[in-house]
């Protein structure tokens, strides 16, 4: 497979950082923070980020940086040929997540498009709940718009890391910051909206629990994306492992920023309505909109609402399939687009039964989960913390001095050294424990 690289290293943390904003910064951390004593919650959220966050997410980046290949290529040169075991593990953990997020990220298509037509208009919960329900449980609603969803994906991708992969995410992540700021200024104008403010920014160190301190720990986690080798993948379009700490610490400030701006655009909203902030997953669908219909332009606002959601949930799926893509060209030799063509007709193909299983096939369970959360439990509570524990084993004890970057101080390189040794392996350990539990 011919070497590519990204044009820039703003190129690599633009989409890095893609990866890690995702749908679960924008609808996850917010109700999660207000569960867990809003502004104690965010203190260890954040430190978690700076310390774990960055640990795990530079050393994905080192291993593709330094070997120049995907991650199953990765941890074969660097680490041995008896680990390629690992490799697959992250391809196969991505494909599953992909399936089933592409099924979520059509959720955001039919709602951007519900908004559109004005059918958003519904008033107060019940009959967004009912309309919500209705629709993720539709025989072929949901399915229509996963399609275009991965559709979507494919044709940003399928041009390649400058001119696809890139391109599409200076503008996404630019046009995503736009989106948010808008939406804060109009939830910090609103009656009553500092009480939000002081819920999401001031601690209430009495509802932290070590149940929240693990709440936080996996969130910190999962949502910069790292567990699966995708950042391994990004980092084989690096030129050299030559500020690949500075580019981490960019990217978790980035994700980190969008979390605490989206904080700020849901918590005074739903305080100057009287609207309760922990109400849940369902908080994105069936209750932001009930706010829109309390304001000015609220159509407008929910239309550019759903759009943000579409784009943060676009900027996380380009890297999931450029990971699968990634891996099909380098290990089988296929071409760019023919791989982007096979794997999003397997993941439109995968994704069916998981949008089913909402609706027709909700009675269909295997260990008494739908299929939804049958592979949502598999790769956030298994695959990902396992690979995080090995792959920051492995990056501590075997790969050790040979894998730092060039350029760090002895302070910073003894720091991530024993953060890989034993700080991240006790952490995820923790998180993997949490979810078998």
């Amino acid at each position: 497979m011919s070497q590519v690289q990204w044009s820039s290293r703003l190129g690599h943390v633009l989409a890095a950082a893609g990866t890690a904003i995702g749908l679960g910064a924008i609808w996850k951390f917010p109700y999660v923070t207000a569960t867990n004593g809003g502004g104690a919650f965010l203190l260890v959220f954040l430190l978690f980020s700076f310390t774990l966050g960055v640990a795990v997410l530079v050393g994905e980046t080192l291993l593709g940086s330094r070997s120049q290949r995907g991650v199953l290529g990765a941890f074969h040169r660097l680490v041995g040929p008896n680990w390629r075991w690992m490799g697959y593990m992250g391809i196969l953990c991505g494909f599953f997540i992909y399936s089933f997020y592409s099924v979520v990220g059509g959720w955001t298509v039919g709602y951007a498009a519900l908004a559109v037509m004005g059918k958003l208009n519904l008033g107060e919960g019940s009959a967004l709940t009912a309309l919500f329900n209705g629709y993720v449980s539709h025989p072929w609603w949901p399915v229509l718009t996963h399609l275009v969803f991965a559709g979507l994906t494919w044709w940003f991708v399928q041009g390649g890391i400058q001119k696809g992969v890139e391109r599409a995410l200076r503008w996404m992540m630019p046009a995503l910051f736009v989106m948010m700021m808008l939406l804060v200024g109009v939830g910090l104008s609103m009656p009553g909206a500092m009480a939000g403010v002081r819920q999401l920014l001031l601690p209430d160190f009495s509802m932290l629990t070590g149940q929240s301190v693990l709440d936080a720990l996996g969130l910190a986690f999962f949502s910069l994306s790292i567990g699966l080798g995708v950042h391994t993948t990004y980092g084989a379009y690096l030129p050299n492992s030559e500020g690949v700490l500075r580019s981490g610490v960019w990217v978790v400030t980035l994700a980190s920023l969008i979390s605490v701006l989206a904080g700020l655009m849901i918590f005074p909203a739903l305080a100057s309505t009287g609207i309760d902030p922990t109400a849940g997953p369902g908080l994105t669908f069936m209750t932001m909109p009930a706010v829109f219909s309390h304001l000015p332009f609220g159509q407008g606002l929910g239309v550019v609402f759903f759009l943000l959601l579409l784009v943060a949930a676009l900027s996380s799926s380009i890297s999931m399939l450029e990971h699968l893509v990634r891996f099909t060209c380098e290990e089988w030799g296929w071409s760019r687009r023919g791989a982007c063509r096979v794997l999003t007709l397997l993941i439109m193909a995968s994704g069916i039964p998981v949008s089913l299983s909402f609706g027709p096939w909700a009675d269909y369970t295997l260990f008494g989960k739908t299929i939804f959360d049958l592979l949502d439990y598999l790769t956030s509570n298994l695959m990902m913390p396992l690979f995080g524990l090995v792959l920051t084993l492995l990056l501590g004890w075997r790969l050790g001095e040979s894998i730092l970057p060039e350029g760090l101080s002895p302070a910073l390189r003894l720091c991530l050294l024993w953060c890989w040794r034993l700080v991240a392996p006790l952490l995820i350990a923790g998180i993997l424990v949490r979810g078998l539990i």
